[in-house]
């Protein structure tokens, strides 16, 4: 493989100019993992292309030799996604970096794979739009990375995921062909398929999003409780009595204590946990509705609540929930991101067995969700300089995403499987379950050389060495099955 890559060089030179191929071993370093950086490879070659026709001729080049690529875009991924391979070559997307058109009639823009998440938003506002999605690195991730990993955000409780926001993708595909994919052409489904496949079956390289107008009007509170416990029965009681809030996110002690140390939110002193409530629509319903939402975070303990009477306020309110990961740094030398789903009536019994993995293990955990609809972030801690705590806090995550499984959620709500969930998902699927996602993935990439590694659990089909099946799949060849 390192003789393929060393007669690849030149031609990728050939395409790209010999600034934009990058084969210096201390450069490459900078490309090694991404935002989950206790998974690190470094690649055997990084390109910087600004063209789709550029992408696709590098495709085609690779696949012309049997050299693995991956596509990158920001690299603040969390699940190992966009790990490189060192024996293969790593597509890097950041200079793709346009808002080719904005259509504001027909509420849609046009941007290429590198174009920074806010950045959307920012273009469209004048106009009365914005771009939904919202990951907390929202001013630092890309629309590739999203579209790849079908992310979601704080206020995907009530606008959802990346897919919903997404109405065609140019692709290159695994053969180097340029194709579009829509949300309302005739046949299979075939964009559905492709946000959030995690870059395994394609790279987008022209994105159409879907343009949300900005509501009447928002209102915004932070509810202090005693113990997360009690937010967790605001939540149910605010649920369950209709109210769809924008975004009801959560944070416990630990958390607060990280973010305060990281950029001095000034949350209430004392809080076990507080509860953001984000409301938007029309004027009148925002009103009744938030009343509602106040009387009920009191009845459930609330200890003080504040409300949010500007924009500046209410960024203040929603600045230690964001950089509630980073701040995470302040107080542990490293950690683990985990990323599972639970059913919203089963979040008091799921936080409490978390807190007695925390305590029996030692290791400590700061939880930080979107309550509304039950996506954990539980944040494990440990020091990576102290001897077997990270295989300790890697024994903890998987517990807690056994505990997802156990009550019925996933393994991951919007991080995807990347490398660092694949050995998880047979607890979550049988073998069956895994070899049809896997015939899926065949028909895109049949050589198995677009982002490979990710997100199954071994190798399965497509030219690779199978895991436990002796002999062929029993649809292996039969391509009309597609």
């Amino acid at each position: 493989m390192e003789t393929m890559l060393t007669t690849l060089g030149p031609r990728l030179e050939a395409l790209l100019g010999t600034d934009r191929v990058i084969t210096d071993p201390v450069r490459l370093r900078t490309y090694e993992c991404d935002g989950l950086t206790n998974h690190r490879s470094t690649p055997g070659v990084v390109v910087l292309p600004d063209t789709a026709e550029q992408i696709a001729a590098i495709v085609r080049e690779c696949t012309a030799v049997g050299v693995p690529y991956v596509a990158r875009g920001s690299g603040t991924g969390l699940s190992g996604g966009a790990l490189p391979r060192t024996d293969g070559v790593l597509i890097v997307t950041s200079r793709m970096n346009r808002i080719l058109e904005v259509d504001v009639p027909g509420q849609r823009a046009v941007v290429e794979p590198g174009v920074i998440n806010l950045d959307v938003t920012r273009a469209v506002r004048p106009h009365g739009y914005y771009f939904a999605p919202d990951p907390s690195s929202q001013q630092i991730c890309s629309v590739g990375g999203n579209v790849a990993e079908n992310s979601g955000g704080a206020h995907c409780l009530k606008y959802g995921f990346t897919a919903h926001h997404v109405l065609a993708c140019e692709v290159v595909t695994p053969d180097g062909e340029l194709v579009e994919l829509t949300a309302d052409g005739p046949g299979y489904d075939l964009l559905g398929v492709f946000v959030g496949a995690e870059g395994t079956l394609g790279i987008a390289t022209k994105i159409t999003v879907r343009l949300t107008r900005v509501p009447e009007t928002v209102q915004t509170l932070l509810a202090a409780f005693g113990s997360i416990e009690a937010g967790g029965a605001a939540v149910s009681a605010i649920i369950g009595a209709g109210v769809l809030p924008a975004a009801i996110e959560m944070m416990d002690a630990l958390a607060i204590e990280a973010a305060e140390a990281a950029v001095r939110c000034e949350y209430p002193p004392g809080a076990g946990a507080v509860l953001i409530v984000e409301l938007d629509g029309p004027e009148a319903e925002v009103a009744a509705q938030f009343t509602e939402v106040e009387r009920m975070c009191r009845d459930a303990g609330a200890f003080e609540i504040r409300i949010a009477a500007d924009d500046a306020q209410r960024a203040l309110i929603w600045k230690g929930r964001k950089s509630a990961f980073a701040a995470v740094g302040r107080i542990s030398p490293a950690y683990l991101v985990q990323d599972g789903v639970i059913p919203r009536t089963v979040l008091p019994d799921v936080l409490a067995r978390i807190d007695a993995l925390s305590a029996k293990s030692g290791v400590r955990v700061a939880n930080v969700f979107h309550a509304g609809d039950g996506n954990l972030h539980p944040l494990v801690l440990f020091d990576d300089a102290e001897p077997g705590a990270e295989e300790r806090a890697e024994e903890v995550s998987g517990a807690i995403l056994d505990l997802c499984i156990e009550h019925g959620g996933s393994i991951t709500g919007e991080h995807g499987v990347g490398v660092d969930k694949a050995r998880y998902m047979p607890r979550m699927f049988t073998d069956a379950d895994l070899d049809t996602m896997q015939m899926v993935r065949c028909g895109f990439d049949p050589a198995g050389l677009c982002n490979p590694g990710k997100v199954f659990p071994t190798p399965r089909l497509c030219g690779e060495v199978p895991g436990k099946r002796k002999g062929p799949h029993p649809y292996e060849g039969k391509a009309d099955i597609f």
